[in-house]
C-alpha cells in the first residue's frame, strides 16, 4: 500500500517523496488507519519495521487537519533513551519539514543552556514533545509544564522503558493528562508488566501485532562454545588475528562492559564503552567518533541494541548470550544494514547453552559451533543434553540435590551422604567440601 492511499495532506506527503518513502512497512498499513480514527492503539512490533513513522504520520496529519491549539503541548512521545529521542525528533522534523509543527526533544544529560531551551519551549508550547521520562518529570516537578491540553500520548519501545525500571515514571506523567487523551503503546515483547500497564492506560485499543521477524539472510551467524574464563581470551585472539574495524561487542551488566573495555584497551585497541552509568554527552561522543571511524570497537550493554541507526557495522559479538531471542534478533540487527552482509558471533559459556537453544528453536536453525583452538584447552561441549558436563569426550560427575535440602555447606543429596550419622558419628557440615558441579 502506498502512503497517499492512506494520507491526505499533501504537504506530508511532499515530505515523504522527497524522503524517498513511498510504499508503507506492514506496521504502518495496519497502524495508521487506527490512529488516524482517533482509536487507542496496542502495537506489537520490533525495531527496524518503521513504527516512528507508523505513529508520527497520522499524528502530524491530525495535527495539521483539526483544530488543536498552538500555544499548548499537544502530543508527547516517551523514549528510554537520550539517543532515540533524538532520532525520533530527527524524523519528526524530516516529516513535517513543509507544516507549520513544531517539536522539541527533551532528555538529560545536558548542559544549563539545554535545559534553559527546554524550559522555555515547554512553557511556549511545541506541539509534539519527546521526552525520556526522568527529564520530562524533572521539569514537571518545577511546575512550569502544562500538560491539560495533550491528546496523543504515545510510548515507544514500552518494553524497554519498563525493564529500564520508568513503570512509575510514566504512570506519574500519566497523571498528568488529560483522561479523553489518544493513547498508543508500541512495544517489541508483550511481558505481564506491559499487559498491566496497557490496561491501566488504553481504552478499548486496535491492536496490531507482527510476529518477530528472523534476522537477516545477510548475517552470517557463529557461535562458540567455551567456559566463562576462556571468553576474554578468545575474543582477544580473534581480535588479533582480524583487527577490528567496527565491532559492537555486547554484554550482560555495566561491571562486565567496564571490565571488558579495560582489557581490550590493555590490547591497544580503540575502544567505546556504552552504558547507562556514563553522563549523556560521554555516550554521545562515543557514538560520533564511533560512526566517524575514531573508534573500532564499541562495548555495550542493550542499551544500543535497538532504535539506533549506524552504518557499517561489520561484526556484532554477543560476549554474552540474551536472555530473550527477541534481544538477540535486536542486537545482531545492528549488522547487514541497507543490504550489506555482516557477521554475529554469540560466545555460550556452560551456564548458557539452554538459552541459545531456545534462540535456535525460535530461529528454526542451528547456528554453526566454530571450533575452540587447542591452546584454551577443554571446552563444555553443545549436544542435546545440557546437564551432561563433558569435555573433550571425558564426562564429569554431576551431582543433583533436592529441593528443600540445598544450602550451601550441607552436601545436597550426594551419595556419600547416605550414610548412617549415628554410625559415623559425623555432622552434615563435615560435608562442605562436596561441591556441585557446574555442567
Amino acid at each position: 500500500m502506498k502512503f497517499e492511499d492512506i494520507l491526505t495532506n499533501d504537504d506530508l506527503l511532499d515530505a515523504l517523496y522527497d524522503m524517498h518513502f513511498d510504499e508503507c512497512t506492514p506496521i504502518q498499513e495496519m497502524a495508521i488507519p487506527p490512529v488516524l480514527e482517533g482509536r487507542d492503539l496496542l502495537a506489537v512490533a520490533q525495531t527496524g519495521t518503521g513504527k516512528t513513522a507508523a505513529y508520527l504520520l497520522p499524528v502530524i496529519e491530525r495535527l495539521v487537519n483539526d483544530n488543536y491549539p498552538q500555544d499548548h503541548v499537544n502530543c508527547v512521545v516517551m523514549a528510554p533513551t537520550r539517543e532515540l529521542a533524538q532520532q525520533i525528533d530527527r524524523q519528526m522534523q524530516g516529516f513535517a519539514y513543509f507544516m507549520p509543527v513544531s517539536s522539541m526533544a527533551i532528555y538529560g544529560g545536558t548542559d544549563g543552556n539545554t535545559y534553559e531551551q527546554q524550559r522555555k519551549g515547554l512553557k511556549m508550547g511545541a506541539d509534539v514533545v519527546i521526552a525520556t521520562p526522568g527529564r520530562l518529570l524533572a521539569h514537571l516537578s518545577m511546575g512550569y509544564v502544562d500538560l491539560s491540553k495533550v491528546s496523543f500520548f504515545i510510548l515507544d519501545e514500552a518494553d524497554r522503558m519498563l525493564d529500564m525500571g520508568f513503570f512509575d515514571d510514566i504512570m506519574q506523567i500519566v497523571g498528568h493528562l488529560p483522561k479523553n487523551r489518544q493513547t498508543l503503546l508500541f512495544s517489541a515483547t508483550m511481558p505481564p508488566k506491559i499487559q498491566q500497564m496497557a490496561s491501566q492506560i488504553l481504552t478499548n485499543p486496535a491492536e496490531v501485532k507482527l510476529a518477530v521477524s528472523r534476522p537477516a539472510d545477510k548475517i552470517k551467524q557463529r557461535a562458540i562454545v567455551c567456559y566463562e574464563a576462556q571468553k576474554l581470551p578468545i575474543l582477544e585472539k580473534m581480535f588479533k588475528e582480524n583487527p577490528p574495524e567496527k565491532v559492537i561487542v555486547f554484554s550482560s551488566s555495566k561491571l562486565k562492559v567496564k571490565e571488558l573495555a579495560k582489557s581490550l584497551r590493555r590490547q591497544k585497541i580503540k575502544v567505546g564503552e556504552m552504558h547507562s552509568d556514563l553522563d549523556q554527552k560521554v555516550r554521545e561522543d562515543v557514538m560520533l567518533d564511533f560512526k566517524a571511524g575514531k573508534i573500532k570497537v564499541v562495548v555495550a550493554t542493550d542499551i544500543i541494541s535497538r532504535g539506533i541507526d549506524i552504518d557499517n557495522i561489520e561484526t556484532v559479538i554477543n560476549y554474552d548470550v540474551p536472555h530473550e531471542a527477541e534481544d538477540y534478533v535486536h542486537r545482531i540487527g545492528r549488522t547487514a544494514r541497507a543490504d550489506r552482509e555482516g557477521s554475529a558471533y554469540t560466545f555460550i559459556s556452560e551456564r548458557e547453552r539452554r538459552h541459545f537453544r531456545m534462540i535456535e528453536k525460535f530461529l528454526r536453525k542451528e547456528v554453526e559451533k566454530l571450533p575452540v583452538p587447542e591452546e584454551f584447552g577443554a571446552v563444555p561441549t553443545y549436544d542435546d543434553n545440557c546437564r551432561d558436563a563433558k569435555e573433550n569426550g571425558k564426562s564429569k560427575r554431576r551431582y543433583s540435590r533436592v529441593k528443600g535440602n540445598n544450602k550451601k555447606g550441607n552436601g545436597g543429596n550426594h551419595p556419600r551422604n547416605n550414610r548412617n550419622k549415628s554410625q559415623n558419628n559425623r555432622k552434615v557440615s563435615d560435608n562442605k567440601g562436596v561441591q556441585h558441579q557446574n555442567g
